[in-house]
This record gives C-alpha cells, sequence and structure tokens, in this order.
C-alpha cells in the first residue's frame, strides 16, 4: 500500500495507528498537498486536515513543513534511484537494457501521485537542502549508467559519465514532456521512440573487448 492510498484508508479523525503507519499517512496527506499546491503556498493546516489528524498530531511526527517535506523527498529519491538500478539490473542486452531505464523514468513520472514534481520540479531548489537531494539522486542515478557504460565500451570513466548523464537528462525531460503535453502517443510506443535515437548513438561504441555489439 502506497502512503497516499494509507492516507485515504485512515482519513477519518480519531483513529489510532501505529507509529510508522501514522508516519506514511502523514507522508501521503502531504505529498498531494505539496504536489497540488507547490511548497509556499501549502500549510500544516492545510496537510493536517488532508490527513484528517489535528496539527499537534502533525507536529509529533515532524517538526516543520521543511522537515516534512525532506522526509517526502529523501522518499521519493530513493524510488527513482532503485528503479534505475532495477532496469538497469533487468537484462544483460544493452538495448534492452537501454529502454528499461528510459522506461523507468517514464513510469516514475507517470505516477499518479505526481512524485516526481518534488524530484524535478519543485519550487525550493533555492534551500540547500533540497537542491542537495535533487542533484544527488540526478548524479546517483547518472553514476549507476555510467558504470555498466564504463563496464560494456572500456571508455574513461569521465566519458562514461558524460554520456550517462545526457541518457539520463534526455529520459526524464523527454518523459515530462510526454506526461504534460498528454501526448497521444501511448508510453510504450514513446519509450520505444526515444530509445530508438538513444541507442543510435551509444550503440556507436564498440562493446568492450568485442567487435560487434
Amino acid at each position: 500500500m502506497t502512503a497516499i492510498e494509507q492516507t485515504e484508508a485512515a482519513r477519518p479523525r480519531g483513529t489510532r495507528l501505529p507509529r510508522r503507519a501514522r508516519r506514511n499517512q502523514l507522508l501521503g496527506a502531504a505529498q498531494e498537498v505539496f504536489v497540488a499546491q507547490g511548497y509556499h503556498s501549502a500549510a500544516m493546516d492545510d496537510i493536517a486536515e488532508r490527513a484528517g489528524v489535528s496539527k499537534p498530531v502533525l507536529y509529533q511526527h515532524f517538526p516543520g513543513k521543511l522537515d516534512l517535506y525532506l522526509a517526502l523527498l529523501d522518499q521519493h529519491c530513493e524510488a527513482l534511484l532503485q528503479a534505475v538500478r532495477t532496469a538497469l539490473a533487468s537484462t544483460s542486452d544493452n538495448k534492452l537494457r537501454v529502454a528499461a531505464t528510459m522506461d523507468a523514468y517514464f513510469a516514475y513520472v507517470e505516477d499518479e501521485g505526481g512524485a516526481f514534481r518534488l524530484v524535478f520540479e519543485s519550487d525550493l531548489t533555492n534551500e540547500p537542502a533540497v537542491r542537495e537531494r535533487v542533484e544527488r539522486v540526478s548524479l546517483q542515478c547518472a553514476e549507476a549508467i555510467s558504470a555498466v557504460i564504463a563496464e560494456d565500451t572500456g571508455l574513461s570513466k569521465d566519458e562514461s559519465m558524460l554520456l550517462a548523464v545526457g541518457l539520463g537528462g534526455v529520459s526524464q525531460v523527454v518523459a515530462r514532456y510526454w506526461l504534460s503535453s498528454e501526448s497521444a502517443i501511448p508510453r510504450e510506443k514513446a519509450v520505444q521512440l526515444l530509445t530508438s535515437l538513444a541507442w543510435r548513438g551509444i550503440a556507436g561504441f564498440p562493446l568492450h573487448g568485442s567487435e560487434g555489439h
């Protein structure tokens, strides 16, 4: 059950929940409010009301609005990183691996909770703690992609990292455009098109220790 689903299930006031379940419920409510209103327009009153709890209950778990936002950001940055790592490990076929990685970004952006907006479209990037988390997850995803590129092509660490940043950046920007434009192109087709574009470039680098691809 996701945090938002737990929010729906536990919204009526007066329900006593185990601490972890209550925390997840509050995170789900906060996600709904932050995604809909942005950080600056959201209020702890709104989040407490959305969760169906009193403000003192909310403050028992999160001392302030920024603490709550950072907890959500940590959760969803980790989800993105794990999705990318899972995609990279899903196959040894490099073209399929590119497709799986692209699809990981599309799936992340398409998730109905809209958590990607906290990571890629935050209105709080002037806050050092937020900026550091966003930059770190982008770097970690690129490092995961870079490690595979370096292993398969024999390119240097710097060269592999440059390509990895490009692949990750293209994936998330195109996925966000695809969603925001309400494109008639199905996700599977969109991923296929983007994979074809990326593969034409990445396939130009021969496999390490092999004459073919």
